[in-house]
């Protein structure tokens, strides 16, 4: 049986993105002790379906004319990453991961702690700075698919 992620609320300002206008939040126990939030990430993050990729492939191609970065190649090889995603800042029990755009700067971030009863309770927080108009039309056209791609990371999970 597969779990199901909740939505849960997100208290603005937050220190991964002190200046975020946007932000959302979902929440999965899993039946699996000791998770780390690396872990959690990688699971979640470094297998993508094909359809997710096809769709980042998309993506780039439509806001390459914007002058948007499309994906993170702009960030240094030397940065870690999980997946595409470039490594901002980890420890076992958050990692947060993400990078700043012309559009938007946004981060992720995953949180894996204890539950008290055997159980690992993950949140997969997505933090968004708009900074102009571009940034606000485009959260709003991706808004579909990012729910149901942090739906199917969370599926990932455990």
């Amino acid at each position: 049986m597969a779990l199901k992620a909740r939505e849960i609320r997100v208290c603005l300002p937050h220190p991964a993105l002190p200046d975020a206008d946007w932000a959302d939040c979902f929440e999965l126990l899993t039946p699996r002790s000791g998770l780390s939030a690396e872990t959690v990430a990688r699971q979640a993050f470094e297998r993508m379906p094909k359809w997710v990729g096809a769709l980042m492939v998309l993506r780039n191609l439509v806001v390459r004319p914007f002058g948007l970065k499309g994906d993170p190649a702009g960030v240094a090889a030397s940065v870690a990453r999980v997946g595409f995603f470039p490594v901002i800042s980890r420890s076992d029990a958050e990692m947060v991961l993400g990078f700043d755009d012309r559009h938007l700067d946004f981060r992720i971030v995953v949180l894996a702690e204890p539950s008290g009863d055997g159980k690992t309770r993950i949140r997969m927080m997505t933090l968004i700075r708009r900074h102009n108009f571009l940034g606000r039309a485009y959260l709003a056209v991706i808004m579909p698919f990012h729910k149901l791609i942090v739906a199917s990371s969370l599926s990932r999970v455990g």
